[in-house]
């Protein structure tokens, strides 16, 4: 158990190593933290109204209290644990469809790979809110839709980034030994390719999990996102739209939080990155 944990701490301290992973990590961190803690540290529940609409920021409602009388502060924390949730659980979905296509396509090529990436191009053809926009009006707005949404339309760079990857360690000679030895198509790919390629995937997963963020917080704005009365920060900057000159704090402070939670992930994936190439 000491191992792993040393090891776990290892593998962290190297992670941090740079500056820009440092910062980003901290940043992200500290999202998390709010994540998890938003029942002990928000002062009251997301949906709770209170007795002044768009009051101003006080000792009582430290960022104001919205158009319906809820605290901003509150509902901030609580929508931290919408972003933390599903923007992970969309690229991890995105990667679990996409990658198995990518993987095929750059091993096997030939006309394989030419149906694969024609399939692909035509997804890629359509403009990425525009998927979102369609099925979450054709299916209604969700938690799962949102997620499904987010994950299809992360389908094709997923699987271009894999198959690039796939192509350029097929000819290796671990990978030829492999075959050399007999090893059927499957234990190549899993076992000799997949790990070998699986550490600009965490890094490419890091950044589109940035999109992810910037993704929901659209839909969210454009009130396709996840169903009110649960708080996420796109819906609370589209809530206080109406109001961002006279009451700016209701717009301003989830929109700081979505943007730093973006610059944090892309930090920290810029210093993984680094870390990978000094090695």
């Amino acid at each position: 158990m000491m191992l792993r944990h040393d090891r776990l701490r290892g593998a962290f301290a190297e992670l941090v190593k740079t500056p820009n992973s440092a910062v980003g990590a901290a940043i992200v961190v500290f999202w998390i933290l709010v994540a998890v803690a938003a029942p002990v540290i928000a002062p009251y529940t997301p949906t709770e109204m209170h007795d002044a609409r768009l009051e101003g920021p006080s000792l009582k409602h430290w960022l104001g209290t919205d158009h319906l009388a809820r605290d901003v502060m509150s509902r901030l924390f609580w929508g931290t644990r919408t972003v933390v949730a599903l923007a992970p659980l969309s690229v991890l979905l995105g990667i679990l469809l996409a990658a198995p296509l990518g993987l095929v396509s750059g091993y096997v090529g030939g006309r394989l790979d030419t149906l694969i990436m024609r399939g692909v191009d035509i997804l890629m053809s359509f403009p990425t809110l525009l998927i979102y926009i369609l099925i979450i009006t054709s299916f209604g707005p969700s938690v799962i839709v949102v997620v499904i949404s987010i994950a299809l339309g992360s389908i094709p760079p997923i699987a271009r980034i894999v198959r690039s990857l796939v192509m350029d360690v097929r000819s290796k000679d671990y990978v030829s030994a492999a075959r050399l030895r007999g090893e059927r198509r499957r234990f190549i790919l899993l076992r000799e390719i997949l790990p070998n390629v699986s550490g600009p995937i965490v890094v490419d997963a890091t950044i589109r999990i940035g999109y992810a963020i910037m993704a929901i917080g659209a839909l969210g704005f454009l009130g396709l996102g996840i169903p009110p009365p649960t708080p996420d920060w796109g819906g609370m900057i589209n809530e206080g739209r109406p109001w961002i000159f006279a009451m700016p704090w209701t717009v301003l402070a989830p929109a700081a939080a979505l943007s730093s939670m973006v610059v944090g992930l892309n930090l920290f994936a810029d210093g993984m990155r680094e870390n990978a190439q000094l090695r």
